[in-house]
């Protein structure tokens, strides 16, 4: 299997690409993700596991796409780098309505209240009504958390690891500002 080069990459096509991903995503990308997470199945790992546990799980299944994407170099990052962010959004879905539940005892929420605190825990602008213009900037958020580190990926093997600790910390990081948002 021929890899591309890094000569064969066009980062303007890919940062071009990147950008209306994001853009698709904000246009209910975000609610079909949503609406594939199980929040009963939330609820028992909460009860079962505790909140700490569940988050580490989920921080650590956030970590294994990270480490696949990067561990290859550029190959494995532009092939995988959609399912990793699909993962990590699924991931963050998953504290935010572990933590959610936590400290309501709520399990069951609708997408427009829980994407409310989403949008919370990426500092998004929450006093814009629910819209198309929050979405989009927590998609922004969302994208500039994990691409800063972006470039460091293109590194085999050293990429995995850097990949595999970003989605870690990120997800560590929604899980500390949830807990410390006032329900």
């Amino acid at each position: 299997m021929n890899l591309p080069s890094f000569k064969q990459v066009n980062l303007k096509k890919v940062k071009k690409e990147v950008r209306e991903g994001f853009n698709h995503l904000s246009e209910g990308g975000f609610k079909q993700v949503f609406n594939q997470i199980d929040q009963l199945n939330i609820k028992k790992g909460v009860d079962t596991l505790g909140i700490d546990s569940f988050i580490n799980q989920c921080a650590l299944l956030a970590a294994g796409s990270g480490l696949i994407t990067g561990v290859g170099g550029i190959g494995t990052m532009l092939i995988g780098t959609p399912l990793d962010i699909l993962n990590i959004i699924a991931q963050q879905f998953r504290v935010t309505l572990a933590i959610s539940y936590h400290y309501t005892g709520k399990y069951k929420i609708n997408f427009d209240d829980f994407f409310k605190i989403v949008a919370t825990s990426v500092k998004a602008d929450t006093k814009l009504a629910l819209s198309k213009n929050v979405m989009e900037e927590v998609a922004e958020k969302i994208l500039m958390g994990l691409g800063t580190k972006a470039s460091r990926r293109l590194i085999p093997v050293v990429g995995g690891v850097i990949g595999g600790t970003v989605n870690y910390m990120f997800i560590k990081g929604i899980a500390k500002e949830l807990k410390e948002r006032e329900y």
